[in-house]
């Protein structure tokens, strides 16, 4: 589907995505942050199992949106393009969120953490097909570039409302009914709502003149070509800065909740105020961000989210108390978290080649999650089994995380500054 620049985004159109973004970033946040945690304190405080489950889950997903996504490229019926992807996926995502606890019911440790791997791989799978590959590919296919800055400031309000859930809410929640609960009902959530707004999904078929001329696996294997590398450059360049950025971010978050808990010692009610405050801030930075990367210079705005991002993980680390590290969460996650993807998603998706943007956001998912999810939380366990403290929980050893992984992965993440500058400015041509 080409959409033009006049183009305009209905209203059930925005209604269908803002649902479905919710729910999609419900489902994420809840796997990035409290998967982790389930797993430190109910399974085992060895941090390497939680840098395993990341590091299948992110290769899970990149591989399941290549693949998925050159399949939804080439998908022709009556139900339309991206549609069936997402319509079923987001049901399967909801029921495998539900039933990933259950594998914590194994009382041998090392086979309750391989299952808990795969069923977080499991997982991975539906939510990488409805989500990463066909609803990203989706959100392209219905904006037009002027509006794509717009679209990723939505994308990303829904990111931090959903977040907000799963920090100011999902703390007290945990404390009161306990992690079973808890997952129940999100996987519950994101498989009533992926079943109605996939319902009222607009998805035209294309055109019989753009039907696939050639084989699904020459096309996939296009994707490593040297003519691709060359013909999308900078595309290219803006994944490797991605990729750095997010190696350092992946550093510390994957231990964040458990830095706070167990190192900072706040309870997981006191966790959902400091979370609940800073994705507010985020959520009131989403829109606007998204509006001037319309407009302005992408590559400065960029570099500067890092430098203050990066400059915040570190204040974030030293300091104590409530107040101060709510305050230097503002100066962390609304950049990281908020400014860059938003500014980056945005000259991404202007660089995507047309009639192939879902299998080239497999590549994105390349250097943004298999990566820097592999070799991130793998930096962050060795950071913690060396400098960390030593702890035990349910008779397992463990370390707990301490400041030293906010300071590498900002150093790390000054690191992708320097592909930054190999750039064009990303400004808007009038």
């Amino acid at each position: 589907m080409t959409v033009s620049s006049s183009r305009q985004i209905t209203t059930r159109v925005w209604i269908v995505m803002f649902a479905l973004a919710i729910a999609g970033q419900l489902a994420w946040a809840i796997e990035n942050s409290w998967f982790n945690s389930f797993v430190f304190h109910v399974v085992t405080p060895d941090p390497r199992p939680v840098a395993w489950m990341v590091a299948c889950s992110a290769i899970t997903a990149t591989l399941t949106t290549l693949l998925m996504g050159t399949l939804s490229d080439r998908t022709r019926n009556r139900w339309g393009r991206r549609r069936p992807f997402i319509f079923f996926g987001y049901i399967m995502w909801g029921i495998t969120t539900a039933l990933f606890p259950t594998a914590a019911f194994i009382k041998t440790t090392s086979v309750a953490v391989i299952m808990i791997v795969i069923a977080d791989s499991v997982m991975t799978f539906f939510g990488s097909t409805a989500n990463d590959a066909a609803f990203n590919a989706w959100t392209t296919d219905i904006a037009s570039s002027d509006q794509r800055g717009r679209v990723e400031g939505v994308l990303n309000l829904c990111l931090f409302l959903a977040q907000i859930v799963a920090t100011a809410a999902a703390g007290v929640f945990i404390d009161k009914f306990g992690y079973f609960i808890f997952f129940y009902a999100i996987g519950g959530i994101v498989m009533v709502i992926g079943l109605i707004a996939g319902s009222f999904l607009e998805d035209t078929p294309l055109p019989p003149q753009q039907e696939p001329h050639r084989s699904y696996w020459a096309e996939f294997s296009d994707l490593f070509s040297l003519d691709t590398i060359r013909q999308n450059r900078d595309l290219i360049i803006l994944l490797i800065y991605i990729m750095i950025n997010s190696i350092g971010f992946q550093v510390f978050f994957p231990y964040l909740i458990v830095f706070l808990q167990d190192y900072k010692g706040f309870t997981l009610s006191q966790y959902s105020i400091i979370g609940g405050v800073v994705m507010l801030g985020s959520a009131a930075v989403a829109i606007p961000f998204g509006i001037l990367a319309d407009r302005w210079n992408k590559r400065t705005m960029i570099a500067l989210a890092t430098i203050v991002g990066s400059v915040g993980g570190v204040v974030f680390s030293l300091v104590n108390g409530l107040p101060l590290i709510t305050i230097a969460g503002f100066l962390t996650f609304p950049f990281l978290a908020a400014g860059i993807p938003i500014a980056s998603m945005a000259w991404l998706k202007d660089l995507l080649p047309e009639q192939n943007r879902g299998k080239f956001l497999g590549i994105r998912m390349i250097f943004w999650i298999a990566i820097p999810m592999v070799v991130g939380p793998w930096i962050g366990s060795a950071l913690i089994q060396h400098y960390g403290i030593p702890t035990t929980t349910n008779g397992q050893a463990g370390f707990i995380p301490v400041p030293v992984i906010y300071w590498v992965g900002s150093a790390i993440t000054l690191l992708s500054l320097i592909p930054l500058f190999f750039l064009p400015s990303g400004k808007k041509s009038a």
